[in-house]
Parts: C-alpha cells; sequence; structure tokens
C-alpha cells in the first residue's frame, strides 16, 4: 500500500512538472515572454526525465521530453483528412478584390453589410493536427487537400506546437474532438542560419524558407527535422465535437486562448476598401516580419456566411489570397566569383549587371554550390533569373535559356584556392569543393577566430577584431604564431596598452594547457568538432600519433566515416599543416591523452560487432553500455536490422526485442554483454 501511494504521488508530481514544462515553453516560444531563466526551465525538463528514466513506462506522447524526435521512420502513412483542406483562389491586384466582393453580393445579400478578417499568408508548409481530449495524437500534411502524410513524429519537435491543451492548467476545456489547421515554416533569420551552417559541413544548401520547411518536416529522421528550428502558425478549425465560435475572429481568439500559436497581425475590418488598403500597406510592411509572406488572406468574418456561399471547384467563396507581386528580375551574369570559408569550403557567387530590384541595387548572389551551377547550367554571360525574398540574400533561380547567344561560356569549378593557388578537393558523394591549406590567407582570420574559441582553445580576449589586427600587421601567419607573441608586437597594434597586452599573453599562455580533443578540435580539420575530436582522443595519445593513423583505421572508429576519415588524413598530408604542427610542438602546445591508450587497428573483442541498446540495465546506463561496448571495438547503432549482431535489452525493452526476435538477432543482458570481453 506505501508503494502504490508513493508512485501515485510520482506521477502526479510528473504530471505537474509537465504542464509547468509546457506552460513555460509555451510563455518562451509562442509569446517570447519568459517568467524564468534557461537554467530554471533546464532544471524542470531534468527532473521531467529523471522520473521517466526510472519509470520508462510513465512516458507519454505529450511529455516535454518526446519533442527531441523518436527513431527514423522507412515511410509515411497517408492520413484521410475529417474534411478538405482547400486551397484558396487568387487576387493580383485591388480590381481583382471588387470582382470577388461583386460576385459574393449576387449570391447573398448578406455579403453586403458583412465584416472581415484579413491575416499574413505566411509562405510555408500547411498541416492538420489532431487532438484529442487535449492530446495531440496526430499531424499531417494537406497533401492533396483530401489525404496528407503523417508526420506526426515530426511535428512534435517544433517547440511552438502545444502538446497538451490547454497550455494553462488555468485555460478553458477542450473539446473532446478538436482538428486545427496551420502552417509550418522557418523564420528568415534561421533559415540563413542554417544555410550557413550546412555550408561549412559542406552540405547542400536550401534555396529559400518555404522550401527548408517542407523538407523538414517530411524527414524520414525526426531527429534532423528538431535540428531545423520550424515554427508554426494556427489559424482554421477543420473539424471540432460541440460548439466553437462562428466569427473567424472569435476563432483566433478561440484558438490562441488554449496555447495555440496565432498570428498577432491579423486585423478585423469593417468594409471592403479598408480591406484593400490594408492589403496595399502590407505590400511593404511585410518585410518587417520575422518570416516569409506572400499576401495577405481576406477572410469574411461570419463563417457561417462564408460556408453558406459554398465553393468555386475547390476553392472556398468566403475567402481569396491577395498576392504580392514576386520580387525577381533579369539581368546578366558577368562572373563568377569565389569566397573561401573559415573550413576552406570554397562558395561561389554571381557578379551581376546592376539591378534594381524592390528598391535595392544589387551587384552579387549566392550561387549555393557547383553543383548547383552545374544543374542549372548556368553560364556566364548569360541572362538570369534573380529573385530576392524580403531580407534573405539574394539568390539565382537560373538561366533564361531563350536569349543565349552562344557566346556564354560554360563555368568549370577552380582546381586550385583562388587565394592560395594550393589544389582544391572535392570528395566522392560530397557537394563542397575546399581549401585544405590552413595558412590560406582567406582562411587565416576565421581559422584564427575558430582556433581562440571557447570550445577550442578559449583563449580569452582575443576576438575578430585583434585576430584582424595580427594577421594584417603580419604578426600571425598561422595559429601557431599565436605562441610566439611578444609583448612589444602587441603594443605598437592600435587600442594595445601595457595591460592589455600583458591580460592577453596570459590567456595564450594558459591555453597552452589544453586537452588533446581541445586542441586537435581546434585545428579546424573538415568534418572534426568537439565530438569527433573528443572520440580521437581516446584512441591516440598525442597529435604525432594521429598523423600516423590510416584512413582505414580511422573508420573503424565510431562516428567517422571514410570521407571525414580522408579529410583527417588529407590535412596532416598537407606540408603546410605540418609546419603549424612543428610550431605548436616547439611553442610547448603539445597536449597527451591519458584515455588514448589504445592503438586503433588492433583487434579488440568486439571488434566487427555491432549492437543495439534497449531498455534499462541494471546496474550501466545506456552511455555507459555504448561506452563500454565502443572501448571494446563494436559499433552501436539505434535501430535493429538484418546487420545487427547483438540487441543489448534490459527492463521495459519495447519493440525492439520483438524486432531482434523476428530477425534471429542475438539477444543479450548485461551480464552477457560483460561475458563477451571476459568481465
Amino acid at each position: 500500500m506505501v508503494r502504490e501511494m508513493d508512485e501515485k504521488r510520482q506521477i502526479e508530481r510528473l504530471e505537474e512538472l509537465r504542464r509547468e514544462v509546457n506552460f513555460h515553453n509555451y510563455r518562451y516560444h509562442v509569446l517570447d515572454d519568459p517568467v524564468i531563466s534557461d537554467y530554471e526551465f533546464d532544471l524542470l525538463l531534468n527532473k521531467i526525465r529523471q522520473i521517466e528514466t526510472d519509470h520508462p513506462g510513465w512516458i507519454t506522447t505529450d511529455s516535454p521530453t518526446q519533442r527531441v524526435g523518436s527513431q527514423p521512420t522507412e515511410r509515411f502513412i497517408r492520413v484521410a483528412h475529417p474534411a478538405p483542406i482547400l486551397s484558396l483562389a487568387n487576387a493580383f491586384g485591388s480590381q481583382d478584390v471588387r470582382t470577388w466582393y461583386e460576385r459574393l453580393a449576387k449570391l447573398d445579400e448578406r455579403v453586403a453589410g458583412t465584416d472581415y478578417v484579413i491575416e499574413p499568408k505566411i509562405d510555408g508548409l500547411s498541416v492538420v493536427l489532431h487532438y484529442r481530449e487535449g492530446i495531440f495524437v496526430q499531424g499531417a500534411t494537406r497533401g492533396n487537400g483530401q489525404v496528407g502524410e503523417d508526420v506526426t513524429i515530426n511535428l512534435r519537435t517544433i517547440p511552438t506546437l502545444p502538446l497538451r491543451i490547454p497550455v494553462d492548467s488555468k485555460g478553458p476545456v477542450p473539446p473532446q474532438y478538436l482538428v486545427v489547421r496551420g502552417e509550418v515554416f522557418i523564420n528568415k533569420k534561421d533559415f540563413e542560419d542554417l544555410n550557413s551552417r550546412l555550408q561549412e559541413a559542406e552540405k547542400k544548401t536550401y534555396l529559400n524558407p518555404r522550401n527548408t520547411a517542407a523538407g523538414s518536416l517530411r524527414q524520414l529522421d525526426p531527429s534532423l527535422t528538431a535540428s531545423r528550428s520550424l515554427n508554426l502558425l494556427v489559424y482554421e478549425i477543420v473539424a471540432a465535437e460541440g460548439e466553437v465560435p462562428n466569427t473567424q475572429l472569435e476563432r483566433l481568439a478561440y484558438l490562441r486562448n488554449f496555447g495555440f500559436p496565432v498570428t498577432q497581425y491579423a486585423v478585423h475590418l469593417r468594409n471592403l476598401d479598408d480591406v484593400i488598403n490594408e492589403c496595399e500597406n502590407w505590400a511593404q510592411r511585410r518585410y518587417q516580419l520575422p518570416y516569409e509572406v506572400d499576401g495577405m488572406v481576406i477572410k469574411i468574418n461570419d463563417l457561417e456566411l462564408a460556408t453558406d456561399l459554398g465553393f468555386v471547384g475547390k476553392d472556398p467563396r468566403g475567402a481569396i489570397a491577395y498576392k504580392y507581386p514576386s520580387q525577381e528580375v533579369i539581368t546578366q551574369l558577368l562572373g563568377i566569383g569565389v569566397n573561401v570559408g573559415r573550413t576552406g569550403v570554397l562558395t561561389p557567387y554571381a557578379i551581376l549587371e546592376p539591378v534594381d530590384i524592390g528598391g535595392v541595387i544589387v551587384k552579387q548572389a549566392t550561387l549555393h554550390n557547383f553543383d548547383f551551377i552545374a544543374e542549372k547550367d548556368i553560364r556566364i554571360g548569360d541572362q538570369v533569373r534573380l529573385k530576392r525574398a524580403g531580407e534573405v540574400i539574394p539568390y539565382i533561380i537560373g538561366p533564361v535559356t531563350g536569349t543565349r547567344t552562344g557566346e556564354e561560356l560554360v563555368y568549370k569549378p577552380p582546381s586550385v584556392c583562388p587565394a592560395c593557388g594550393q589544389p582544391v578537393e572535392n570528395l566522392p558523394g560530397e557537394v563542397a569543393w575546399y581549401c585544405v591549406n590552413a595558412a590560406c590567407p582567406e582562411q587565416l582570420i576565421r581559422n584564427l577566430e575558430h582556433f581562440v574559441s571557447r570550445g577550442a582553445m578559449d583563449i580569452i580576449g582575443l576576438g575578430i577584431r585583434i585576430a584582424k589586427q595580427l594577421v594584417s600587421s603580419d604578426l600571425v601567419n598561422d595559429v601557431a604564431d599565436l605562441y610566439t607573441l611578444k609583448r612589444v608586437d602587441l603594443l605598437e597594434l592600435d587600442g594595445f596598452a601595457e595591460k592589455k597586452a600583458d591580460n592577453l599573453l596570459d590567456a595564450i599562455d594558459v591555453s597552452r594547457g589544453r586537452s588533446l580533443e581541445r586542441l586537435i578540435a581546434a585545428l579546424g580539420i573538415r568534418g572534426v568538432g568537439e565530438v569527433v575530436a573528443t572520440d580521437l582522443a581516446r584512441y591516440v595519445v598525442d597529435l604525432d600519433m594521429l598523423s600516423q593513423v590510416t584512413v582505414e583505421n580511422l573508420e573503424s572508429i565510431e562516428g567517422i566515416g571514410p570521407n571525414i576519415g580522408q579529410a583527417i588524413a588529407d590535412w596532416f598530408a598537407n606540408p603546410a599543416n605540418k609546419k603549424v604542427l612543428r610550431k605548436l610542438k616547439a611553442a610547448g602546445v603539445w597536449p597527451r591523452s591519458e584515455a588514448g591508450k589504445q592503438e586503433l587497428g588492433v583487434e579488440r573483442s568486439l571488434s566487427k560487432h555491432t549492437f543495439v541498446i534497449t531498455g534499462t540495465l541494471p546496474n550501466l546506463s545506456r552511455q555507459q553500455t555504448k561506452e563500454f561496448i565502443q572501448e571494446h571495438g563494436g559499433k552501436v547503432k539505434n535501430t535493429v536490422s538484418k546487420k545487427t549482431n547483438y540487441l543489448v535489452a534490459g527492463k521495459n525493452p519495447g519493440s525492439k526485442l520483438e524486432k531482434a526476435h523476428s530477425l534471429n538477432v542475438a539477444i543479450l543482458d548485461e551480464g552477457g554483454l560483460l561475458g563477451l570481453v571476459g568481465e
């Protein structure tokens, strides 16, 4: 009885914590008005994780811990919508709006006295969200309007989507069954940040925010969706059990009261002239919004009237989209330039005949990558279509092939770096071309900035401005030169007095004691961040040893594939990088790893075996189990397949155990795992 009472109290506490975290998540992501610090929020979330770790059977779909995404799916299931999810007819100016109104007025005399609500038309992906007893149970794409794709697990990763309504425990009681429609999108700033990260990682970038949102929501791996900073706005009730408000204005308020993210820019207007004026005013104001807007949606506020008006084909008569002209022009491509980033990635850009687009003179535009140029068959001298959407960097859509004269030149990617003249590389299967010379002048400032950053050598006080000073004055020609700087050198730079110079030299001196994994991460090897650097430091004792490891042996480390392995080998083979290493060693910046005791390539007891872990083991946490397997040469995967050798199963193993049985995969408990290595 005492145990039952204790469990009951824990379950009640867990529910209370979930409500609290969901509420604070809503305050932060939807209202942008948090009432606790990030640290306090993390403490609450960790308390939930602790309880759920001890009691996996208590995990529910509306738990805040389930936003991170589950295992990848093989395909999307088709879902029939409870009502048609329709598109809207378009109006391309005030006359189209008046024509729309006049047609409606002839159909129903009530139209003459109706009022309207207008809302920004977000350029994203339409989704349909199902709630039962206040719990989010299913989400689907619009699809063809009748049937969509089930993307529930991906939608759960969006922080603005409420997993349970009402978000505030004091809010109204929701209907037993509620289906709403919204738009998934990505903010312009998040879009640019994502493309920057993809570019640094030598991955293909996205063309525009809408494609990004659509592609991210339809990822088979929810963890990728979770990394894409997706957002949501809800604007329509598709179906509901019970009474709901009969006007659009009241429905927006109704949805907002449950905690759904609803646009703050909806405007209630009494007559058509005001509607047209407001739409025209938004033509320029839309660029101030954080997300892409390609028009305004005009809705008859009286939803009973809107329903009675019926449809024209598949378009509802009671609403229309006032579309804005795209900021798209045609100009000539005069040439293609190439920028070199910190990691050596070469990024092409268009040099254009200057053109006015939306009041801005554009002379350059992004070309994304060399594959994009080839796929679109963009040639120097072409007339090209250029688009600028709001504050997003202008980009080339493609060439106007019908205007070609035959004098246009097919572009070939450079074979050497435009900054240092060293050969460039393009590994099979990768989009990026890159320069591997760490002393490349274009890379040097950014390399220096990365080398001194917090996750690397953490040299306090050395920011981008000082990095530029050091490089431009020839005091630093590679990162190793930091350790030979003299006080007298620094005092000759603008802004440096004795105290500032001494503080910087002290910070540089302190960094000599950083760990091996930090130094590996600081070197800026393509594909080697903090996680990979930590893994490498577990297998090598110093940089001398790492420089001698073969690509084949590097690939034996979990998480390092052939491309990263080749990038590591190439970096250490480069003469300029070898010079940097000699200078670091001479300066005493040569840490050794206590953990790096196992030589790569040595056969270990679990080598060539692949494991999957499920459930809760009696003594080892999941992370400890993973590390134990990897230390003995085994590989750990997330999903059971024909290639799995062993499933390590603990308490509450879930569906992985069933799949392992169906594939005849050997099942081990904790003792069986330890027994494989004689422990």
